[in-house]
């Protein structure tokens, strides 16, 4: 037998599933609305998810050439002496670097000053940038370059007027083929071959190149290397490196200058870290342009759902449940953006990789972020919405006019 106090039944507590269909059920109601909403958090998520991709796709290809090129490629090169004048290093300085146990394989190359030209009519003072430089017959192999097309310098034409060119030499000199003839100092030589680019010695893509003989034969080469290329056992670069110096020039060890070609290729990493750290800021404030956006979607959809709260309330839904209603709307709209976000931004970065020939790589740990970053931003624009329904009373949301 029930008294007249009797206490009333607690509203009924919503399950997870419950909440879910209650947000999506005004989302449904919306959608062209929920739809342009979500598409300003997509935006922010697919520039995100956009400018990390692309970055991670350039330094896993960067990383692939490291790995390919090595990093125990180092070179020796004359510095200056105290009083600022120029220095040479010894005629046998390869053949010195040579003695380190460590060392692998050295060969070198010496600067000339005779000038290069597609013709004898040509101004000698246009060069296009272009040195003409002696090369040993084992450069390729220690640098790691390699041929477009033709033959490289050996015994039988080194000590002949034949000339390698690089990439860059070559098209500025128009040519395209081995077998042409191009006008060094004084005198015809025979294009026989022309280098791709070298990324680890890209001097060499400007120079042409002529054997060691022949350049002391034709072109008054006085037999000083300038650039002396060295290939050591990775596990020794550094020792190696500090040896180096002493070794070319025993006396004055400070007027010899050595570099490791791979280090300049480590910074191009360092430097897309800090550029895609700039653009991951610009997304970053895309997406909270779109969690603006949710928010005044989130406020308009309070005001036209007056009666649909008043309603509930009325029929036992406590604050808690309207506010758990609308937030759970906002996290939806956000998180369904967010996901949108990132499939767009995963197939910008795999169209652009493609391109380019990169290898395709998203971290998974950051389309997660992106997705989470997404529906926090949902979750913290909904909140004032949330707040404002659940403070409603029935008798206010009601109300009429």
């Amino acid at each position: 037998m029930t008294g007249p106090f009797e206490a009333l039944p607690s509203p009924a507590r919503l399950g997870p599933r419950d909440v879910l269909v209650v947000g999506l059920s005004g989302l449904r109601g919306r959608k062209l609305r929920a739809a342009l909403s979500a598409l300003g958090i997509a935006i922010g998520v697919a520039a995100m998810v956009a400018v990390v991709g692309i970055g991670t796709s350039s330094q896993a290809e960067l990383e692939q050439r490291i790995a390919k090129l090595g990093t125990n490629l180092l070179t020796v090169a004359p510095g200056s002496s105290f009083s600022g004048g120029q220095v040479d290093l010894p005629v046998d300085a390869d053949a010195m670097v040579r003695r380190i146990g460590p060392v692998e394989s050295a060969t070198a190359t010496g600067a000339t000053k005779a000038a290069v030209r597609r013709n004898d009519r040509i101004d000698p003072k246009i060069t296009g940038g272009i040195q003409i430089a002696a090369a040993r017959e084992d450069l390729l192999a220690t640098v790691g370059g390699q041929l477009r097309s033709g033959r490289f310098l050996d015994p039988a034409t080194s000590g002949y007027p034949t000339v390698v060119l690089g990439a860059k030499a070559a098209d500025r000199l128009g040519v395209d083929a081995p077998g042409g003839q191009v006008w060094l100092g004084d005198q015809w030589f025979t294009v026989i071959g022309i280098l791709d680019p070298v990324p680890l010695a890209p001097e060499l893509d400007t120079s042409a190149l002529v054997g060691w003989q022949a350049a002391t034969r034709y072109l008054g080469f006085d037999g000083h290397p300038t650039t002396v290329y060295t290939r050591t056992a990775d596990s020794a670069v550094e020792r190696v490196r500090d040896v180096l110096a002493p070794t070319v020039n025993p006396k004055s060890p400070n007027e010899v200058r050595v570099s490791r070609p791979s280090d300049a290729l480590a910074a191009q990493l360092a430097a897309k870290d800090t550029f895609n750290a700039l653009l991951l800021g610009l997304g970053a404030v895309a997406l909270l342009v779109g969690g603006v956006g949710v928010a005044n979607t989130m406020v308009i959809a309070v005001l036209e759902r007056r009666q649909e709260i008043g309603l509930r309330r009325a029929l036992g839904a406590h604050r808690g449940q309207i506010r758990t209603q609308f937030l759970t709307e906002a996290v939806t709209l956000s998180g369904l953006g967010g996901i949108a976000g990132a499939v767009l931004g995963g197939a910008a970065t795999y169209a652009y990789a493609a391109a380019k020939d990169w290898p395709f790589s998203i971290p998974a740990g950051a389309l997660a972020a992106a997705v989470g970053a997404s529906a926090l931003v949902g979750a913290i624009a909904g909140l004032y919405p949330a707040g404002r329904a659940a403070r409603l009373t029935p008798t206010e949301a009601l109300a009429v006019g």
